[in-house]
C-alpha cells in the first residue's frame, strides 16, 4: 500500500479500521555512528525487521493487542515508547515490501498493489524528504539515483502480480471505494 492513499481514504471506513506502516518497522540503527546510519539502504527489505513485523502481523490478525514500534527517520532510531494498538475489524497496513514474504501473504485477507508511475513517485519522494526530513533536494535525487529507484525496480515492482487488486492513480477513487465496501461487507456481523 502507498501511505499517500489510505489515512484519508480509510476514513471511508471509519473507526473500525486502523493504519500500520512497514515503515515503523525499519531496524533500530542506535548502535551506530550518526554519520554511519545515513549511509544505510532503507530501500532494501533487508533494512526491516521481518520477525518483529511478523510477530505483530499475527497478533493483529487474532484480534489482540499489540506493541507497535514507531521509527524516528531524523535519527534513524525506534522511539522508546511504542504505539499501543488496540484491535479493530479492518488493519490496513502499508509498506513498500508487503507482498514478497509467502508466509505474510498468507495472513492477508485482501493483497492492493498501489502503482504509480516514476515521475510521481519522485516528486512525492522529494516533496516528503524535504518537508518531513528536512533533506536538500539534490541529497534526495542522489538517495533516489543510488537506492531508491533500483531498489524499486527490483524489489517493490515484481509485487504487483501477486496483488488481488491494482491501483493505478487514475482509477484509484474508484478502486479504493471499491475496495472500501469490499471490507465493510467482510467485517458485518
Amino acid at each position: 500500500m502507498s501511505r499517500w492513499l489510505w489515512p484519508k481514504k480509510s476514513r471511508r471506513l471509519g473507526p473500525r479500521a486502523g493504519v500500520v506502516s512497514l515503515d515503523d518497522f525499519y531496524r533500530d540503527l542506535a548502535h551506530l555512528p550518526m554519520a554511519q546510519r545515513g549511509k544505510a539502504n532503507f530501500d532494501h527489505p533487508d533494512a526491516i525487521d521481518w520477525p518483529l513485523f511478523a510477530k505483530c502481523l499475527k497478533l493483529l490478525r487474532s484480534g489482540e493487542k499489540a506493541l507497535l514500534p514507531r521509527y524516528d527517520f531524523a535519527s534513524h532510531t525506534r522511539h522508546a515508547r511504542p504505539r499501543v494498538w488496540r484491535p479493530r475489524p479492518i488493519v490496513l497496513i502499508d509498506g513498500l515490501w508487503l507482498l514478497r514474504r509467502a508466509e505474510l501473504r498468507r495472513i492477508y485477507e485482501i493483497a492492493v498493489f498501489v502503482s504509480a508511475p516514476e515521475a510521481l513517485r519522485l516528486a512525492r519522494r522529494v516533496d516528503r524528504d524535504q518537508r518531513e526530513r528536512g533533506r536538500s533536494r539534490a541529497s534526495v535525487l542522489a538517495q533516489w539515483r543510488g537506492h531508491v529507484k533500483p531498489m524499486h525496480d527490483r524489489f517493490v515492482a515484481p509485487q504487483k502480480r501477486l496483488a488481488n487488486m491494482v491501483v493505478e492513480p487514475d482509477t484509484a477513487d474508484t478502486r479504493l471505494a471499491e475496495l472500501a465496501e469490499r471490507l465493510k461487507s467482510m467485517t458485518h456481523d
